[in-house]
């Protein structure tokens, strides 16, 4: 085996799988490790997410309702919650950003079939996850004043950021709480990183689910176009959201709540990345930031913005702000 963590061993070989070659996998940003294993012609996929940082409840328990519902989501072969495995159907690798990386010609078809999958997510029933409310809205903003700001040194008026992003997405959340459909499951990690190509450009596979929530149609939409990994060209995103407006038809405030959550995302994932590279020694993510603050300015000048374009006018300085969110020293 190759560097298996302690338990493997025995979890693959009640599974069936103990004669596996195991290869290590490129993790992510959490404590989750993957595992490509080989057996013949077959192949699996072990993730451990590790207790108590993490918890693979969440993660069976979505998996299995996308599949329920006709998504595609990986097959669950075993799980141990207690030791936190979970051996997978091995989904290949033809990631999407992989994919594009080769072949940019096939973008814009590539995009719409990342569309379509939404679409027919926002077709289904919301599923058996907590709301995406208020409080998750600005726990998730607060990561930039709690990281960002500290790291650049800036004091700033954190009760007014608070209140300016209430300001604002207090019509999110009257739109997806609506009656007439609103709310949908929200996968909150739909990007180019997360999608595996399953023998065509227009058949997803999806991953990092775990964290699903009954939000906004747009948040996944936003996810996606505005991913802090990848390039995507304003013409594409333009068309990808016109494409998913008409498929769709999700309603006259929707590019408005488009605007607000693209915002509110990306001055989370600021945050994120920053904590990422002070608390958890990733810098690499540093590198990431410039793109996802372009992308942040570009929200900001939407009128719905108007509060949270207020205050950072009035509390980030304009350097910082024509610089990609400026430089990081250790």
């Amino acid at each position: 085996m190759n560097d298996l963590p302690d338990g493997a061993d025995t979890f693959l070989a009640d599974a069936g799988w103990g004669s596996a070659r195991a290869e290590a996998l490129t993790g992510d940003a959490s404590f989750r490790r993957y595992w490509r294993l080989t057996r013949g012609d077959d192949s699996a996929l072990l993730m451990h997410a590790p207790p108590p940082n993490e918890d693979i409840r969440p993660f069976v328990r979505a998996d299995r309702w996308l599949r329920e519902q006709g998504l595609r989501a990986p097959e669950i072969h075993a799980e141990d919650d207690a030791s936190g495995f979970v051996l997978l159907e091995d989904f290949g690798a033809a990631r999407m950003r992989d994919y594009l990386d080769e072949w940019p010609q096939d973008e814009a078809d590539t995009y719409r079939g990342a569309i379509d999958a939404l679409v027919e997510l926002h077709k289904k029933p919301a599923g058996p996850f907590p709301d995406y409310s208020w409080a998750e809205y600005a726990r998730e903003v607060r990561l930039f004043t709690e990281w960002y700001c500290p790291a650049q040194g800036l004091e700033v008026d954190a009760d007014g950021y608070i209140d300016a992003w209430q300001e604002a997405l207090l019509p999110v959340l009257r739109n997806q709480r609506a009656e007439d459909g609103g709310a949908v499951t929200v996968l909150r990690d739909y990007h180019a990183e997360n999608i595996m190509l399953l023998g065509a450009l227009t058949r997803q596979g999806l991953l990092d689910f775990q964290d699903a929530l009954v939000g906004h149609k747009a948040y996944d939409v936003v996810s996606l176009l505005q991913d802090a990994r990848r390039d995507v060209a304003p013409e594409l995103e333009r068309e990808m959201l016109d494409y998913y407006l008409a498929k769709a038809e999700p309603g006259a405030e929707f590019e408005a709540d488009y605007a607000r959550l693209g915002a509110q995302r990306n001055a989370k994932i600021v945050g994120i990345f920053t904590r990422l590279w002070k608390r958890d020694g990733k810098a690499r993510y540093l590198d990431l930031i410039p793109r996802v603050w372009d992308l942040l300015e570009r929200d900001l000048g939407h009128p719905s913005l108007a509060p949270v374009a207020r205050w950072f006018d009035a509390n980030i300085p304009r350097e910082l702000r024509e610089n990609g969110g400026g430089s990081f020293e250790a």
